[in-house]
């Protein structure tokens, strides 16, 4: 079974999927995994998407911004 997020997929993305994750504001980071945000759908890291996953942390709500 393929893994969609290393190897191949990524290299397609802009700056092979390295962006500042919206969640804990880190830089340099793989944003890759998507995640809801009101009526939006964010990427953020491996690390938030986790911690979201086990309820320590909460996505920030883009729709007011």
């Amino acid at each position: 079974m393929s893994k969609p997020n290393r190897g191949k997929s990524i290299r397609t993305m802009p700056f092979r999927g390295r962006s500042e994750c919206p969640v804990c504001k880190r830089t340099g980071v793989r944003v890759l995994f998507e995640q809801q945000a009101g009526e939006k759908k964010v990427k953020i890291c491996k690390v938030c998407r986790a911690a979201i996953k086990h309820g320590k942390k909460s996505v920030i709500d883009t729709s007011q911004a």
